[in-house]
This record gives C-alpha cells, sequence and structure tokens, in this order.
C-alpha cells in the first residue's frame, strides 16, 4: 500500500498590497464564490438534487445518495459551486461508492488483510484535531496480497477515518511509514488508486501526507508516482520520526510504533 514560525510578541507594520489587474480579477472571482456559498448554497444545492433526481434517478438516496444535501454541498464546495461540475462528479461519485460495496464494508468483511499490520486507523487525533490513517509500507506486498483486497481495506479505513472527523473538521492526516522500505514493496498502481479515491470520491478531505523516514531506494519511485498522483504531490512532506513526534502528536497521543 502505496506542510510555519512566528513571534507572537512583536508584529511588522501592515504592508498595502498592491495587486495586478490580473489578480484583481482572480480576487472578485475568489470572494464571488465565498458569497455563493454563504448565501446562495442552499439554492443551489436544490438545483443540484434536483437535476439528480431528473437524470439519475437510478442512483441510490439517503446517507451519501443523490438526495444528501450535506454530500452535495460539499461536492459543490470542491467544484467552487459550478452545478454542472457538481452533479458530474457527485453522480459518478455515488455511482462508485454503489458498485463498490462502500456500505457493506466491515470490520469482518476486511479482517483477513487488516490483520497483516499494513494500514491502520489511529486511536488518537493529531494536534491539529484530524483523524490519523498510518500505512506500513514495509507490510504491503503486492506480490502476495490481493489488490481488491488492499483496495477495500483502503476505502474501508478511510472511512473510517472520516467517521471519527470532530465537529467543524473536514480533513485527514495521512502518515506513511516507510521505514524498512523495500522494491518488494512498492505499488504504483495501489499507490495511484489511493490518491484517486480521495480525488474523485472524497475531494478535500486529504490534509497531508506525510513520508516518514523514506530510504534511498524509495525516491525514485515517488519520482514516478508524483505525475500520476497530480496537485496532490503538494501535499507530501518528507519527514523524520523525531518530526512525528515533535509536530503532530503529544506524548500521550503519539502512535505507538513512532515511540521507539
Amino acid at each position: 500500500m502505496a506542510l510555519r514560525l512566528c513571534n507572537p510578541l512583536r508584529r511588522p507594520p501592515p504592508l498595502t498590497p498592491k495587486f495586478s489587474r490580473s489578480s484583481n480579477r482572480f480576487c472578485r472571482v475568489s470572494v464571488r464564490s465565498c458569497l455563493v456559498g454563504e448565501k446562495d448554497s442552499r439554492k443551489l444545492v436544490m438545483e443540484v438534487k434536483e437535476k439528480l433526481e431528473k437524470h439519475y434517478h437510478n442512483l441510490p438516496v439517503g446517507k451519501n445518495g443523490r438526495d444528501d444535501e450535506d454530500m452535495i454541498l460539499w461536492f459543490l464546495k470542491d467544484r467552487k459551486f459550478s452545478v454542472e461540475d457538481a452533479v458530474a462528479k457527485l453522480s459518478k461519485a455515488i455511482k462508485w461508492r454503489q458498485e463498490f460495496g462502500v456500505s457493506e464494508l466491515t470490520e469482518d468483511s476486511v479482517r483477513s488483510i487488516a490483520e497483516t499490520g499494513k494500514a491502520y486507523v489511529h486511536d488518537f487525533l493529531d494536534v491539529y484535531g484530524r483523524p490519523v490513517l498510518v500505512v506500513v509500507s514495509a507490510k504491503h506486498f503486492p506480490a502476495e496480497h490481493d489488490r481488491v483486497e488492499n483496495e477495500r481495506l483502503c476505502v474501508f479505513l478511510v472511512e473510517k477515518a472520516l467517521s471519527k472527523l470532530p465537529e467543524g473538521k473536514n480533513e485527514i492526516l495521512g502518515i506513511f511509514d516507510l521505514r524498512g522500505f523495500g522494491t518488494q514493496n512498492a505499488d504504483l498502481n495501489f499507490t495511484t488508486f489511493l490518491f484517486d479515491v480521495f480525488y474523485y470520491y472524497y475531494p478535500k478531505h486529504l490534509g497531508q501526507v506525510l513520508f516518514v523516514d523514506a530510504p534511498f531506494v524509495f525516491k525514485p519511485i515517488w519520482q514516478m508516482v508524483k505525475p500520476l498522483v497530480k496537485s496532490y504531490a503538494s501535499l507530501v512532506r518528507f519527514c523524520s520520526v523525531e518530526t512525528i513526534r515533535n509536530e503532530y502528536f503529544t506524548e500521550e497521543t503519539l502512535p505507538p510504533s513512532f515511540r521507539d
């Protein structure tokens, strides 16, 4: 299986920003998006809802279905409040959930592959209040483990992590423990699947990805994967175990595998 320091005691004098015409246009678009979100989001949600009912009436309803207004609003935000774009992306996501059988995934259904210890959802949030999904790369063997079972475990754990989101929080933290990683653990297909899942079906829910103690052999593999994950590559930070301890967890909430 396959990112801040300031002096709080002194404040610099205020700066007068200078904007070009192009940046002014960008600001107007950004402000307009915010205003749409505040004033007209309900109207847009209903518009998406009606289009889904009219053109995709065979899709399921209920939680994570075509009439789930919270889900509709989230995809509207992801698509910058474009109704047509939200309908297109959301319909594909709901259809994927149905075909993949997301609602049928349980602890028992993924128990066998989960017992490898290759991935888990940490019991505690990080210091930023984000649920944490940990991948132990040295325990992932694509030549031995079934691809479908790997994907089912992946989606189950993403769902589990999202279910732990505190009120007002929307993002999770992904940690790839790369200690002991070798070429036998490399899996370009699965890594692409993982990032695609977040982009297409769980947009804006992946806050950051930490690659911990990446060995030299991992670097060229990442260079091959990086173009495939597109903008999500900007969420990646290479760091050490010491960084995990000092910047992301307290002594009480640190994952056990990073204590030694």
